[in-house]
């Protein structure tokens, strides 16, 4: 399980990789995270998310997009994520705490989640991607 941040002329572009689809939802996840609020993130508080799409790159792109929102409206860091994927359904269990500016504020601010590239690979090592998060 991995991810790592790729360089990209306009936005940030994450390549993440890992043994299971979950996992891979779930690296792309802390990648998110990571790029909106550094690495200073702990639990605490927890939301649970539902999401149902029409195919897998569409499901991963609409949960980020909803941790996206939650995480704006709510004022909530997340630092983890345990992911179950049925078919095109996903529940995730969110860990996370109050945005607290001392920690936080070091990260970039992500405005959306792109389709452009999305493609899920899956091969004999797993799971991996190239995703844009619009800045």
């Amino acid at each position: 399980m991995s991810f790592e941040e790729i360089p990209h002329t306009a936005d940030v572009k994450i390549h993440a990789s890992a043994p299971t689809l979950e996992e891979l939802f779930s690296e792309t996840f802390k990648a998110l995270m990571q790029v909106m609020y550094g690495t200073s993130r702990h639990g605490g508080t927890t939301r649970e998310i539902r999401i149902e799409s029409t195919d897998t790159e569409s499901l991963l792109a609409d949960f980020l997009s909803e941790v996206l929102f939650v995480s704006e409206v709510e004022n909530l860091v997340f630092s983890d994520a345990i992911i179950r994927i049925n078919g095109f359904s996903l529940v995730a269990r969110l860990d996370g705490e109050q945005f607290d500016p001392a920690r936080h504020s070091g990260g970039t601010e992500v405005k959306g989640i792109s389709y452009s590239g999305l493609d899920i690979l899956h091969d004999a090592n797993g799971y991996m991607l190239d995703i844009i998060f619009d800045v």
